[in-house]
């Protein structure tokens, strides 16, 4: 309730093709787990979302009441979904890991979370976060900014959807495309509409573009 009535809650909505990345997935899913790490969908999401934060710092910054701060550290929480409630365990320094090192970070502090093996510092100083209702089946869905940040991630559910798809030769055909939502939403006394939009493009962008060099 108190963030709802601080912060001037807007959300803006794009849909991702997930093709290179499950793709990805799929080839070094077992060489990642050879090495102690679980390559999930979320590794991508939250490697694209540094990304993305890093051309866009705005979006990693806090609102005081009076200043917009921008902060220097990249601190991802990511949602986990407890039997009682939801935690967000932070990832601190989110931008200076790997995608294996953000696997491994990902899958350590969410077992921890649903053990409640949590310290009180790895739930604490996020600066954006992301949430996954779509593992619960949801298409997407307008998430509440935690305070003191000003922008949160909704990831809904990724599924193979029908596309129209323009062949070399100019024609138009159907295809089955693994797709899914991405919804941001952003305190609009901070972020403006347009680079709401810029900055979801730079994670659509980077997960649509993802290749070898990246794992």
């Amino acid at each position: 309730i108190e963030s709802k009535a601080y912060s001037a809650h807007v959300h803006t909505c794009f849909e991702v093709d997930y093709g290179k990345v499950d793709a990805l997935r799929r080839k070094y899913k077992a060489s990642y787990a050879d090495r102690g790490a679980k390559l999930t969908f979320t590794t991508f999401l939250a490697k694209a979302a540094v990304k993305a934060l890093q051309a866009f710092p705005i979006v990693n910054a806090a609102h005081d009441g009076e200043n917009i701060i921008y902060r220097g550290d990249i601190n991802l929480g990511i949602a986990v979904a407890l039997d009682n409630g939801l935690i967000v365990p932070v990832i601190k320094q989110a931008d200076e890991l790997s995608m294996i090192g953000l696997s491994k970070s990902i899958a350590d502090l969410g077992g921890r979370a649903r053990n409640r093996k949590l310290k009180p510092d790895e739930v604490a100083g996020l600066t954006f976060s992301i949430t996954n209702p779509g593992i619960f089946g949801s298409q997407w869905g307008t998430p509440i900014i935690p305070q003191p940040s000003v922008a949160i991630l909704g990831v809904g559910t990724i599924e193979k959807r029908v596309k129209v798809v323009t062949l070399p030769d100019g024609t138009d055909t159907f295809a089955a495309k693994l797709c899914g939502y991405l919804t941001l939403g952003f305190d609009h006394r901070v972020i403006d509409g347009a680079v709401a939009d810029q900055f979801m493009g730079h994670i659509k962008a980077t997960l649509e573009s993802f290749d070898d060099a990246a794992m």
